[in-house]
């Protein structure tokens, strides 16, 4: 269980702490020095009072040490400039330097971030913290905010330019026969492309039917002019019955022989594509083409259109906060993935370790430096006042125990001496 730190307090708060336990521990001096004068009155009278003499003797010279020890961190005491007090103001430089080299050896070494770090299991706070729809709602409007206000930033033309250049360099640079070959193995192995056939087939019924008239026209047209109208309409019937028969079996007949042969086909486009350099090239110079066609220039001012227009909308997009967006259910999905990968988790705290650590290695020299640079730079009277109410307190209790301490030794040594003289 991790240990509660206690809160830390304001300067007015410190300040009225130090001062009340300034007030007991000279309090505490005041009533020893009291109680020493009276029983050193009474002593000749009443000798047994030498006991109390002696221990309120020493209460009050252990208390004036540790007093004096205590207001000679901070100031001269008394105000008299005796050597070697008023530590704190007068070797201000040297301890700011210390504390900079106590920070940069103690705090910021490789052995105490990396258990600490190691401890705090970043990475699985991380995720938990993503899987909450509430958080990646947050990230999600944030990003989206962030790319709308660049997308409206950016100039449209140059940007236009940059996505068309991307498209067509990495299309340009990626051979076009192994990735339409792949693409067409895996048709083929899921039959699919029979499929596609069957609807191009279709689309050829539907284009005959809905262009007769036309076709009726071509063959009138390419008739010669000495042939009789009838023929040509009986051309035009045998056309046409032909063609939507040959569709008409093709479509309805899986075992029609134009598929094996559609099929053949294919299988030998594909091994093409592997072994034939005529085929590999005439692919190849078919992209250039496409590259070089205007309609490149189209599709990348669509792309950027599109994309500027989707992060506009969607950060401008009225959040019900009922309904996640893909980009909050992608987060929170990855969140709940991550979290339950121990090996993910533990790759992931390992990364950030190592990165955490190394750029505090780079730069601990320049943190103690500043360190040391800041504390020579605060003046030293506010340096000691700083440091007073920050440990002023607890430094009391010191006055209060070597005032407590002292006269418990005073009272023994009192005791052991009137037993040495009552045997002797």
């Amino acid at each position: 269980m991790t240990q509660q730190l206690p809160p830390v307090l304001d300067d007015a708060t410190r300040q009225r702490n130090l001062t009340r336990m300034k007030r007991w521990a000279a309090a505490l001096l005041v009533v020893a020095g009291v109680v020493f004068l009276v029983a050193t009155y009474f002593e000749m009278t009443y000798p047994w009072v030498g006991y109390i003499r002696a221990t309120a003797e020493a209460a009050v010279i252990g208390g004036l040490a540790d007093w004096f020890a205590v207001t000679a961190l901070f100031r001269h005491p008394l105000g008299i400039p005796i050597p070697h007090t008023a530590i704190i103001p007068t070797r201000k430089d040297r301890l700011g330097r210390t504390l900079g080299t106590f920070v940069q050896n103690h705090f910021l070494s490789r052995e105490v971030l990396s258990t600490r770090l190691r401890a705090m299991r970043i990475a699985e706070r991380l995720a938990r913290w993503i899987s909450e729809p509430e958080n990646g709602r947050v990230i999600a409007r944030q990003v989206a905010s962030g790319l709308a206000r660049t997308a409206r930033a950016l100039p449209p033309e140059p940007m236009r330019d940059l996505v068309r250049d991307g498209i067509v360099g990495r299309l340009q640079a990626m051979p076009v026969a192994p990735l339409l070959r792949n693409a067409l193995s895996l048709v083929r192995a899921g039959n699919k492309h029979q499929d596609l056939l069957s609807e191009a087939v279709r689309l050829a019924a539907r284009a005959v039917d809905e262009n007769r008239d036309r076709i009726r026209d071509k063959v009138k047209h390419e008739s010669p002019w000495w042939v009789p109208g009838i023929v040509d309409d009986k051309i035009y019937h045998r056309i046409l019955l032909t063609v939507e028969t040959l569709l008409d079996d093709v479509g309805g007949n899986p075992e029609h022989p134009l598929r094996a042969k559609f099929d053949i086909a294919i299988e030998q486009y594909i091994d093409k594509l592997q072994h034939s350099p005529d085929t590999i090239a005439r692919a190849e110079a078919l992209k250039q083409q496409l590259l070089a066609d205007p309609v490149m220039d189209e599709f990348a001012d669509w792309l950027w259109d599109y994309l500027r227009d989707a992060a506009v909308s969607r950060a401008e997009a009225p959040d019900d906060g009922t309904t996640p967006g893909p980009i909050e259910r992608g987060l929170a999905s990855f969140g709940q993935s991550l979290a339950t990968d121990p090996d993910m988790l533990a790759k992931l705290d390992d990364a950030i370790v190592e990165r955490t650590t190394a750029i505090v290695e780079q730069y601990r020299t320049e943190v103690s430096d500043l360190i040391a640079h800041t504390v020579a730079g605060w003046d030293p009277m506010v340096t000691s006042r700083r440091i007073e109410l920050a440990i002023g307190r607890d430094l009391q209790f010191i006055r209060i125990n070597g005032t407590l301490v002292g006269g418990l030794l005073g009272l023994i040594l009192h005791t052991v001496l009137e037993l040495i003289r009552l045997r002797g």
